[in-house]
């Protein structure tokens, strides 16, 4: 089993609303470059009047900076707060799913209710007995214990041609609902997905997944993240005869001659 990394001194304590702000406004400004409050209140679902408040709070403790006309980013010490949140939120869905036998659909509201009394402790041994997973249920990465996270960003279905194939990456995991009805059609992280069709004027898109062909509409597709499917190292070829188990040298030929 992998060496359990050690995670850098831990932030103050910080209360449970403050750590759901740090949250929000991370994956808002994740999304935009910078949280504006009507943005942060309707995460939250609070009064702007609150929002404003609190932000002034959580500058004067240097978490956040404020940028003229677009809202608040955090600081490097807002950020590492964030990431220790959302560490400890998507390790509790990993081990709620693979541990304990939850649905997918349901862990998103127990970790909010268990990321702010779980210890740092805890969540580093539930990561080590998980083998220290990377993703969770939903696809988001993890972050690691001393705070890098992949930001990197993907396409989503409808962004796909038709005829190509890629790999379910991600969705969110805050509408059950929607949860739901993509494991009823077998749409989960992982599974390969091809465009089968697409109608015209935004409309639905046919899809090939696993032995299904399940029609999404646009709405729903823009809300599944891809990624390409990953490259092989040789291409498999069959011969006349119908063998397939003859592998295809794909380097040059002025290669292939140069290594005999």
């Amino acid at each position: 089993m992998p060496a359990r990394p050690t995670p850098p001194a831990a932030p103050p304590p910080l209360t449970e609303p403050v750590e759901d702000y740090l949250k929000a406004i991370y994956e808002l400004e994740t999304r935009s470059g910078a949280a504006a409050t009507s943005d942060v209140a309707q995460a939250l679902r609070v009064a702007p009047a609150s929002v404003t408040g609190m932000i002034r709070r959580l500058a004067t403790q240097g978490l956040l900076d404020h940028v003229p006309y677009r809202g608040v980013q955090l600081t490097d010490l807002g950020r590492r707060a964030a990431l220790r949140t959302i560490r400890r939120h998507r390790i509790l869905e990993t081990y709620l799913t693979q541990v304990l036998g939850y649905a997918w659909d349901r862990v998103h509201d127990e970790a909010e209710r268990l990321e702010h009394a779980a210890s740092d402790d805890l969540i580093e041994r539930m990561s080590a007995a998980l083998g220290h997973p990377t993703a969770d249920p939903h696809g988001a990465p993890i972050p690691t214990a001393d705070g890098r996270v992949d930001e990197r960003t993907h396409r989503t279905i409808a962004d796909l041609a038709v005829g190509e194939t890629v790999r379910m990456l991600r969705v969110s995991d805050k509408d059950p609902e929607l949860l739901r009805y993509l494991a009823g059609i077998a749409l989960q992280p992982g599974v390969e997905i091809t465009l089968l069709s697409r109608a015209p004027f935004d409309g639905p898109l046919t899809l090939r997944v696993a032995d299904g062909e399940p029609v999404v509409g646009s709405t729903l597709a823009a809300q599944v993240l891809i990624e390409p499917l990953p490259a092989r190292n040789a291409q498999r070829a069959v011969t006349p005869t119908g063998d397939r188990n003859t592998t295809t040298d794909a380097r040059p030929r002025s290669a292939r001659k140069s290594a005999r």
